[in-house]
């Protein structure tokens, strides 16, 4: 590779989930062309990772396939467990309790990413090849899954996180723990998801940095630990939080200086829309979004290259065969 690879993802899902877990809506979809433009503008492609709400959108699939006709991004699969079908409930309510797919037994996983995968590859007439989690919560059945269908990334991995006490199913035990995971990208071992190994499977860890040192981390959490809090520690991620453009700057730095060949952005679709998530509440602050974007890409683009994340396996592909 000449430059690093950016990897543009984009978590493609209803509109502000955090708030809507009754009734699903999709008017994101809408909102979604000029953050396409805008990754055009700089020459980056995204890769838009689709879930079911979307994929049942006639506008969102027509807007996806231009993308994809356009070789202007690409289109993977994102999966929320609780509104994916098969749906057989796993809790009392699973609308409230959103329980994470790797919750669920072995055939009801297989089940939901084979027809999530179908669902796609038949809307999109396309061969899905990246994945990323819903909730963030993978394992090795899960790996295991998407492997025999074929796909060739996962970028579910959120290095130096913990979504342990992130509850899902009420007898369930939270989250992944992602601490001590690689933070480079890396094809995952069969048999154990945090370290590398044979398997045809490439993790693409997210862009995630320390806000603090090592001893203030350890001072942070002792004094968590004597008010009763449970929490890791603080981190920055290569994601728009409103008025974050230096931090993410800095994540990309660190990442960079590591040695990295990647640095990886995430955001959610209805991020884009006023009102479509508890950060971007109206225009305004959609308007402070795009200039914190536009400033972030004309800044990625003398240091990196833009790839979709199947593009990015190619070329680890062919730098590992040579």
């Amino acid at each position: 590779m000449n430059k690093p690879a950016f990897l543009i993802t984009i978590d493609t899902e209803g509109d502000n989930l955090w708030r809507n877990r009754r009734t699903i809506t999709t008017r994101n979809t809408l909102f979604l062309p000029r953050f396409q433009a805008l990754c055009e503008k700089y020459g980056f492609k995204p890769t838009w990772l689709t879930n079911y709400e979307m994929a049942s959108d006639p506008a969102y699939v027509e807007f996806a396939r231009d993308v994809i006709t356009r070789g202007q991004g690409e289109v993977g699969m994102h999966l929320h467990a609780w509104n994916s079908p098969p749906e057989t409930p796993l809790t009392d309510d699973d609308w409230r309790w959103q329980p994470y797919l790797i919750e669920y037994p072995d055939n009801l996983l297989r089940d939901k990413v084979k027809f999530m995968t179908g669902l796609l590859e038949d809307k999109f007439q396309t061969k899905m090849l990246s994945h990323r989690a819903g909730r963030w919560a993978f394992d090795e059945r899960y790996a295991a899954a998407l492997r025999e269908l074929g796909y060739q990334v996962d970028c579910s991995v959120t290095p130096r996180v913990s979504w342990r006490n992130s509850p899902g199913a009420p007898q369930g035990q939270g989250g992944t723990d992602y601490t001590h995971f690689p933070s480079h990208a890396y094809f995952l071992d069969p048999h154990d998801i945090s370290r590398s190994g044979n398997s045809t499977l490439l993790e693409v860890p997210m862009s995630i940095q320390y806000k603090h040192s090592a001893l203030m981390n350890k001072v942070k959490q002792g004094y968590d630990r004597l008010r009763g809090k449970k929490r890791g520690p603080s981190v920055n991620w290569l994601r728009p939080a409103g008025g974050n453009l230096a931090a993410m700057k800095r994540v990309a730095e660190a990442t960079l200086a590591e040695g990295g060949d990647y640095v990886e952005f995430m955001l959610h679709s209805s991020e884009f829309m006023p009102d479509g998530s508890p950060t971007f509440k109206n225009e305004a602050d959609i308007e402070r979004l795009y200039d914190d974007l536009d400033a972030l890409f004309s800044w990625l683009q003398q240091r990196t290259q833009g790839m979709t994340l199947a593009e990015y396996y190619a070329q680890k592909s062919n730098s590992f065969s040579k």
